[in-house]
């Protein structure tokens, strides 16, 4: 019977938490839907001609690459240095916004998958509490429904212990928006140090 109640204390666990301004979000953290660039960037704010400078493609083609989590930030700023030698700072800063654009697309993915995963656990939940209130119908029967309460036992097993490794999931999923934001904020200091003081 205590196996019953483990999906509940665990949602207990994180409703604890989470962020109450929005029910959809089961993370610690605190929701910040959107990041603009002067939260991550203390360097110029692009004009129209460095935004279209961000659209060329060798400027692309190198913010995609220090857009990569695998890309270690020490060999980011390599590349980011490399580059500030033979360009100019309207350019350092274009490579900045379109670096922080890609940053800011994936960190939104996340975010919705974030709130669908929580969907999807409560959903689960819903499922396991159903299920428990069948158990308790079919234990509480004279006529007791042996294949029936087995199946059900089963079901349970299998959906609490997706529902826990699910959980157990949830720390790293709501880290993955922080490390963007780190990201971002280190590429962007990375950036600032190759312009003019």
């Amino acid at each position: 019977m205590l196996r019953w109640c483990i999906p509940a204390i665990l949602a207990a666990g994180t409703a604890m938490g989470a962020d109450f301004s929005d029910p959809d979000w089961p993370c610690i953290q605190r929701k910040q839907p959107h990041l603009s660039l002067g939260q991550v960037w203390s360097g110029p704010l692009p004009d129209a001609a460095t935004e279209e400078l961000a659209r060329e493609p060798a400027i692309q083609g190198l913010a995609q690459e220090l857009e990569q989590r695998r890309l270690p930030v020490e060999e980011a700023e390599g590349r980011i240095a490399r580059f500030a030698a033979d360009h100019e700072p309207q350019e350092l800063v274009a490579l900045y916004v379109a670096t922080f654009e890609r940053i800011e697309s994936v960190r939104n993915r996340v975010m919705a998958g974030i709130t669908r995963y929580a969907h999807s656990q409560e959903a689960l939940d819903r499922r396991i509490n159903a299920a428990r209130t069948e158990m308790g119908r079919l234990m509480a029967a004279e006529d007791k429904d042996f294949d029936r309460i087995d199946a059900l036992e089963e079901q349970l097993d299998w959906d609490t212990r997706i529902f826990r490794e699910r959980q157990q999931s949830l720390t790293y999923v709501c880290e993955t928006p922080v490390i963007l934001e780190r990201r971002a904020f280190a590429l962007g200091r990375a950036v600032t140090q190759h312009l003019p003081k």
